[in-house]
């Protein structure tokens, strides 16, 4: 599914119009990214936690030349879902 499918499905569930689960699903990405940038967490209910961690630094190869290169620590975003979610795959 993509952005525009999940849009649409937003519209129909809602009874919206698409141009407000647009509207509402860019706000949500919004809220996510604005509080990750902040180092802060999003917990919906049942679905999941959207957090920041931190990655250590490291070593890797270069493709190109197989040379060792050193891969700095960084802030990468992480999801992990939640029980209800999980088990709605299973």
């Amino acid at each position: 599914m993509n952005k525009a499918d999940m849009v649409e499905h937003i519209a129909k569930s809602a009874d919206i119009s698409k141009a407000a689960a647009g509207r509402a699903l860019e706000a949500l990405i919004a809220a996510v990214r604005t509080t990750l940038k902040k180092n802060g967490s999003v917990t919906l209910v049942g679905f999941g936690t959207f957090q920041v961690a931190k990655r250590k630094q490291r070593t890797g190869r270069n493709p190109r030349t197989n040379q060792p290169i050193r891969i700095p620590a960084a802030k990468v975003p992480k999801f992990k879902p939640g029980k209800a979610l999980k088990d709605a795959v299973k």
